[in-house]
């Protein structure tokens, strides 16, 4: 449905996207997987309109949308810091998005301070309409009953769910998410990824994720682009690129293991059977042997990650094993998959 082609950036002279291109399938949820400046924010705000592309072209459905206007290209767009209205309840937060597409020439801030905010809706003759469309997000977002409450009332979950409800009200053709849960603490980020898969799947509308956390990426996407330095270094399912790095580079951002670079394993790594003038990837899956290990060196540290323990060399490798060495101990270890890359 959503399809970039060989889209350019600059950025105080320097290149900052080089030549993006992929697409959007009906219902797909595609996340832009990368560090911070790899360019995952520049792409959003280009497709939204908010940015301008220097080359190449955004489409819809085949139809390009260059130089459209950002209100009609009906896109929802959810920021990583929610950008609630404070002074509105969590019902006005969610319906802002239904009177800014039912009234974009009287979408004025003296308009609302003349009306009110549901004199507005009023004026539109579609407030019955709005308040169906409001209660059915907010019960999708397991928010109902929360209609009445200050969005300064709620925890920051439930500010998180406000606007995506919001994002979603308008029924927007594409839904875009910047980081939406890069200001949660671990615990919250964790309990809620599973919860906006299930809304992204209920709402059957195509998304774009954008986030630079690994876990929410295999968690939430039907598809993975992982950019680096504004470009494309490897697109694919998450399964996919579990199992296929496309490189060093890949597997390490990825955190799937060691990456072993040529020269870098000697006197760590068992020669016999591996070639070491290439990038070798052990993953992290091991138990200890006595002798003829993949791996041999001394234990840093040995954490319980529940069924097994985690087990961390001096020099910096890891490694899970079904029962626990002494930090100081002398190893060896047989590493249960070696993979070369390119």
């Amino acid at each position: 449905m959503l399809t970039l082609t060989s889209i350019t950036k600059s950025y105080e002279s320097k290149p900052l996207l080089k030549g993006i291109s992929f697409s959007v399938a009906p219902g797909e949820v595609v996340c832009l997987l990368g560090a911070s400046g790899s360019g995952k924010s520049t792409i959003l705000r280009i497709i939204a309109g908010l940015e301008e592309a220097e080359s190449g072209e955004v489409a819809w459905e085949g139809v390009s949308l260059m130089g459209q206007p950002t209100h009609q290209r009906r896109f929802g767009l959810m920021f990583q810091d929610y950008a609630l209205f404070p002074h509105l309840s969590v019902f006005e937060n969610v319906a802002f998005g239904l009177k800014m597409q039912k009234n974009q020439p009287q979408r004025t801030p003296s308009a609302l301070r003349k009306k009110g905010f549901l004199g507005v809706l009023r004026g539109l003759g579609g407030l019955k309409d709005s308040d169906s469309r409001v209660r059915e997000c907010l019960e999708m977002v397991h928010l109902t009953g929360f209609e009445h409450r200050r969005v300064t009332e709620l925890s920051g979950g439930e500010q998180q769910r406000v606007a995506l409800a919001r994002a979603l009200a308008p029924n927007p053709r594409l839904l875009m998410l910047d980081e939406p849960l890069g200001a949660l603490d671990r615990a919250l980020k964790e309990s809620l990824l599973d919860e906006l898969r299930r809304i992204l799947r209920g709402a059957g509308i195509p998304a774009i994720y954008v986030t630079h956390d690994q876990q929410e990426a295999f968690t939430l996407a039907d598809r993975i682009i992982l950019l680096r330095d504004g470009q494309i270094t490897q697109a694919g399912t998450p399964a996919e690129v579990f199992a296929n790095p496309a490189d060093g580079w890949v597997a390490s951002f990825l955190g799937l293991g060691n990456v072993i670079r040529p020269g870098e394993g000697s006197g760590a790594l068992n020669a016999e059977g591996l070639d070491i003038y290439k990038t070798i990837l052990l993953r992290p899956q091991a138990e200890l042997v006595a002798d003829g290990g993949t791996v041999q060196g001394v234990v840093a540290d040995v954490v319980f990650a529940g069924e097994v323990f985690r087990v961390e060399l001096q020099n910096g490798w890891y490694f899970y094993v079904s029962e626990s060495p002494r930090v100081g101990e002398s190893v060896q270890l047989r590493v249960l998959r070696v993979e070369y890359l390119p």
